[in-house]
């Protein structure tokens, strides 16, 4: 079969002390091989680390605000708006409502928060 419905009650949920990701296709829930595409879900208030990819990203914002930080200079996103953000380019997200999210980026994309340790997978792209 050359294509896979993921149902809505299949799409898993990953949960952080910043935000809930909800992946909708990925090797794992999908069977997509380069691909991966997931909701980020933020409270008002709540920040995600600093962080880089090692590959770039396409974020679109569905409802509510943030602030993104990328390379030290801030960008007010609202519901609408989409960011391409290049891999190796420092990140962070501050959500100033509650805010919803769509993100989609390379299956195998790698997040180092620090120098030193070793880049990670997060679970939601995988």
């Amino acid at each position: 079969m050359n294509y896979k419905i993921v149902r809505s009650q299949d799409a898993r949920r990953s949960e952080t002390p910043n935000a809930v990701m909800t992946t909708l296709a990925s090797p794992t829930v999908s069977g997509a091989v380069d691909t991966s595409l997931w909701l980020v879900e933020m409270k008002a208030g709540a920040s995600g680390p600093i962080h880089a990819m090692d590959s770039d990203q396409h974020w679109h914002v569905l409802r509510g605000a943030l602030q993104c930080e990328i390379d030290g200079v801030n960008n007010d996103l609202q519901a609408g708006d989409t960011i391409t953000i290049t891999a190796e380019t420092t990140r962070q997200f501050r959500a100033v409502t509650d805010v919803v999210m769509v993100v989609t980026g390379k299956s195998n994309a790698a997040a180092s928060t620090e120098p030193g340790v070793a880049p990670v997978v997060p679970p939601w792209i995988s």
